[in-house]
């Protein structure tokens, strides 16, 4: 699927999950034809879980894996939370322009700082898939780390950390270098990072029981981070 059709795919998948109108929105991107794209699940509370994932791809590759496998979760777990009671208002959000430098994320930080809304935590989704549940370390709130580590040991689900610091940026760190607390979800190890950008990021590269148990945890990990956070 190529960029010009993932915004409103992305658009779809959401209502599909259940997300009518009143609760989906726009907001456009400086420099991009796509906006953002926002899934709103309210809760008893203002403060704000922020999870994103970006839906653009490099034209080299098929973006299946990078990141299709992130952002088409995001329907399935405003699914999994939306008739739960919720302390934390979540967002579910679909950023454009990540492989262009983070801009759908930094245009929604900017935003963020501007109406002086709390975001008790942003969960990034990134290249899911290709292993068992990974967590960027070196790149994430270590609160956040240990909430994470604490929800796969207790939901009994694997989970582990692996960086990666000379592949770029995710969208994680447009939250994190305005001091709000982020992590990243990733699936990516020194054997799989040869699939990023290139004609095999396809769904054959996809493993589905890797890719449900990371669902379950995030799903888990959201949960948790709603009791556990102010």
């Amino acid at each position: 699927m190529k960029n010009n059709r993932r915004e409103p795919a992305v658009r779809q998948i959401f209502e599909d999950a259940g997300c009518t109108a009143e609760k989906l929105t726009e907001q456009p991107v400086k420099g991009l034809k796509a906006p953002n794209v926002i899934c709103t699940l309210a809760g008893m509370t203002e403060s704000e879980i922020v999870v994103g994932a970006h839906f653009d791809l490099v034209e080299e590759g098929h973006g299946v894996v990078d990141n299709w496998s992130g952002v088409s979760l995001l329907p399935s777990l405003y699914e999994g939370l939306k008739d739960v009671p919720r302390h934390h208002t979540f967002r579910f959000v679909g950023f454009g322009g990540e492989e262009l430098g983070e801009l759908g994320s930094k245009a929604y930080v900017k935003e963020l700082l501007k109406s002086q809304e709390h975001v008790a935590a942003m969960v990034n989704l990134d290249t899911l898939g290709l292993a068992e549940s990974e967590v960027w370390v070196n790149r994430a709130d270590p609160n956040l780390v240990q909430l994470i580590k604490r929800t796969a040991d207790a939901a009994k689900l694997p989970v582990s950390g692996v960086n990666f610091e000379r592949i770029g940026s995710t969208d994680s760190e447009s939250f994190r270098l305005k001091k709000i607390p982020a992590i990243t979800i990733h699936s990516l190890t020194p054997a799989t990072l040869r699939i990023l950008h290139s004609p095999k990021d396809k769904i054959e590269a996809i493993h589905s029981d890797e890719y449900y148990r990371t669902y379950r945890l995030v799903l888990a990990y959201l949960a948790v981070l709603d009791q556990s956070l102010e």
